[in-house]
């Protein structure tokens, strides 16, 4: 059965009153609550504290899936993460068993080679540790003071050495303390070979930038290129890592060292008998 018409003429009526007055009534109501609120502030707070502990239990329930969502997201993410960096591990791992491989055969047939041609080894090196204690970072001269001196075992010319390559070479040795001079000292003169090249030359210090000078040898040098120490003048032991060809252009060829001399605190002063750089005098009394 339809509703009468005059029921359903009320019924339009009404809404169309009601939408006509919500806005009207709703700003009567907002302005009735700031009036309440500066009137009655403790009345407020009641309210206001009411009103949050009946929403607080369904505002949880309802915070527990968004939370469980998120951290089965966060798991997703991190489960997608896992994966490719155990694909990485994987192919580093492939890659790894490659180059051992590699590595072993090339060690068999270096040692049947030296084997072949009755290689002289050469000589064992002896090693000192030491801390070093000062470093003097100027514009020309750039050295480093050591724990360690003529009682310790440290010569001069040694080859100071990190983990990373060579630092220096000792220049001055007392009785308890010794001196290095820094790679990037101006009286700095090391002689080095540029790989794979083979080219020879002079590592200097100009400015604090490492050149190379007086070089030897018609092969190309590409930055990237990797310099190690040389046995010329039996100065330094061969094969020592220096640093890293940065820059190539003309006859300038500039170097960027393994070592910053800003950052070590533990070297090694390696020995291996070589007298290419005089020792110390020995210290006479005067009488």
């Amino acid at each position: 059965m339809k509703p009468p018409a005059g029921h359903v003429s009320r019924l339009m009526a009404f809404r169309l009153w009601l939408h006509r007055f919500t806005f009207l009534t709703l700003m009567m109501i907002a302005f009735g609550l700031m009036v309440l609120g500066k009137a009655d502030t403790l009345l407020v707070d009641r309210l206001r504290a009411g009103i949050g502990d009946a929403f607080t239990p369904l505002l949880e329930i309802l915070s527990r899936p968004a939370a469980n969502v998120a951290i089965l997201v966060e798991n997703v993410r991190h489960l997608v993460r896992l994966r490719a960096e155990n694909t990485r591990l994987h192919e580093e791992n492939v890659r790894l068993l490659h180059w051992q491989a590699v590595a072993r055969h090339l060690e068999g047939e270096n040692h049947a080679l030296r084997s072949l041609l009755k290689v002289v080894p050469g000589p064992t090196a002896s090693f000192i540790s030491a801390r070093v204690i000062a470093v003097t970072d100027g514009p020309f001269v750039r050295a480093a003071l050591l724990n360690a001196g003529r009682r310790d075992g440290v010569r001069k010319g040694q080859a100071v050495v990190t983990g990373a390559g060579l630092a220096g070479r000792v220049d001055r040795v007392g009785s308890l303390s010794a001196s290095i001079l820094l790679l990037t000292d101006i009286h700095s003169r090391i002689p080095v070979v540029v790989t794979p090249s083979r080219n020879r030359a002079l590592l200097i210090a100009n400015k604090g930038t490492l050149q190379l000078i007086y070089m030897i040898g018609d092969g190309p040098i590409a930055p990237g290129n990797r310099v190690f120490t040389a046995e010329d003048a039996y100065a330094f032991p061969p094969d020592i890592p220096v640093g890293v060809v940065t820059h190539v252009k003309d006859s300038r060829i500039e170097i960027q060292p393994f070592v910053q001399p800003s950052t070590i605190e533990y070297v090694s002063l390696v020995d291996y008998g070589l007298s290419g750089i005089l020792p110390d005098l020995p210290f006479k009394r005067e009488k």
